[in-house]
């Protein structure tokens, strides 16, 4: 891993983000490919979606809707541990987003003036779940559990075709679909997927969807940021990063380890350590030598550490170090510190963000009840992680009687005529108007 040495440099925020690392490709370079493969779905539906798979996916799919009773047979044939797995993380995840449902509200301003708040599902919704390198059955239930918690009452998944199980979506990816109790499953993957959620596949059977989540690799980062607009998002939810703020007191055996969890997803992924003690820093890339040739994904890993989106980041202090952590904005936020509470005061920006050692981001990955579809690419200044929220609307209801318009009806009045809208005054003064 590089090392970039921040100690001893005053920087402002503007340059304490151009100092973080980055992928050489980011999701800007995608974009020109990924809006060809959703143009070409949205002009030639199944066809398009069929040659997307044999391109990318190495199968051209017999059929690109699954068919229920492969749903069941997929379900029947998880494995008991797996599926207790599933079964314990569906219920963790429901509880948690269950806690993200707001409840309505009801403010009164005066007599006769009511300002009430519902909050609505959206009608339809589209979850991607990746199935490349890792087949992430986790992902079914992080995106389908919150979408029904929230009341959605139509929901569409979308997978990866896969060449070793004859086109049809990853069995374990499929068997968790069925046990939530998902009908809607598509083999279709990347970009092209996420267009064909976004504005429907009318040959194909698949109505388009009012919001479209999950994570992907870049493209379908990439393809979500082109169909913003026309459906909600959730946000970028692209190749995961994890960056641990650690000092001295840390277990450097631990943090080479979760560094080295979140490496073997993609070569593209991002493991930054971020600490103020050369010593640890010393004794982290030790273990991370180690550690990374005996790991079953060795070769990823080793190319994901080796990258430019990867360091060890050494820095003054804990301050500086979370003044570093929040310019990047990390999807996965670990924090090793002898005061893990007192770093979290100052943590502005991160997607999850997990305290001691006894909280790493492979518990939030499958179990910790939590969601680990999540920001990435700096995009958690702004955006959050899935739940139950992403799938609702605040709604404003207005409840004013006689009385009550009556009370501000002078105001609107005078409003209105400063605007040069006077038509708007007069929509409220002729409710009282003698007829």
């Amino acid at each position: 891993m590089q090392t970039i040495d921040l100690r001893g440099q005053t920087l402002d925020d503007d340059a304490l983000r151009g100092a973080v690392p980055r992928p050489t490709i980011d999701i800007t370079v995608a974009t020109d490919a990924a809006s060809a493969l959703i143009d070409d779905v949205r002009h030639r539906g199944s066809a398009a979606l069929l040659d997307q798979a044999e391109r990318f996916d190495g199968v051209r799919p017999s059929a690109l809707r699954v068919s229920d009773a492969d749903i069941r047979a997929a379900v029947d044939a998880l494995a008991p541990a797996v599926r207790d797995a599933l079964e314990h993380a569906i219920n963790r995840v429901r509880a948690v987003s269950a806690a993200q449902v707001p409840p309505a509200a009801s403010t009164r301003l005066g007599a006769g003036a009511v300002v009430e708040q519902r909050w609505q599902p959206v009608t339809r919704a589209g979850l991607y779940v990746p199935g490349g390198k890792a087949p992430l059955a986790s992902s079914v239930v992080m995106n389908a559990i919150p979408a029904l918690v929230a009341g959605v009452g139509s929901v569409a998944l979308a997978s990866p075709a896969q060449r070793e199980h004859d086109g049809g979506v990853h069995p374990v990816i499929l068997g968790a679909a069925g046990l939530i109790g998902l009908e809607e499953v598509y083999a279709i993957g990347g970009a092209g997927a996420i267009g064909a959620l976004a504005y429907g596949v009318p040959d194909l059977g698949l109505d388009a969807a009012d919001i479209v989540t999950g994570p992907g690799n870049i493209y379908v980062a990439a393809a979500k940021r082109l169909v913003r607009g026309v459906v909600g998002i959730d946000a970028e939810a692209g190749t995961t990063e994890i960056l641990v703020i650690a000092d001295a007191s840390a277990d450097p055996a631990l943090v080479a380890a979760d560094l080295l969890s979140q490496a073997e997803h993609d070569e593209a992924a991002a493991s930054l350590l971020v600490t103020d003690s050369e010593e640890f820093a010393a004794a982290v890339r030790r273990q991370l030598d180690v550690a990374v040739v005996q790991t079953g994904n060795a070769a990823r890993a080793a190319t994901a550490l080796a990258g430019p989106q990867s360091a060890i980041v050494l820095v003054d202090d804990e301050t500086q170090a979370v003044r570093f952590s929040d310019a990047y904005a990390p999807e996965h936020l670990e924090v090793h510190t002898v005061d893990p509470a007192r770093t979290l005061a100052g943590i502005r920006n991160a997607g999850a963000i997990f305290l001691g050692s006894h909280s790493p981001v492979s518990l939030g990955d499958y179990m910790a009840g939590s969601n680990h579809v999540l920001p990435t690419g700096g995009s958690a200044r702004y955006s959050s992680g899935l739940g139950a929220y992403t799938f609702l609307r605040p709604q404003q209801v207005i409840r004013y009687d006689a009385e009550g318009l009556a009370s501000v009806s002078d105001d609107v009045v005078a409003l209105a005529t400063a605007e040069l809208l006077p038509a708007h005054g007069e929509a409220v003064s002729a409710r009282f108007a003698t007829r």
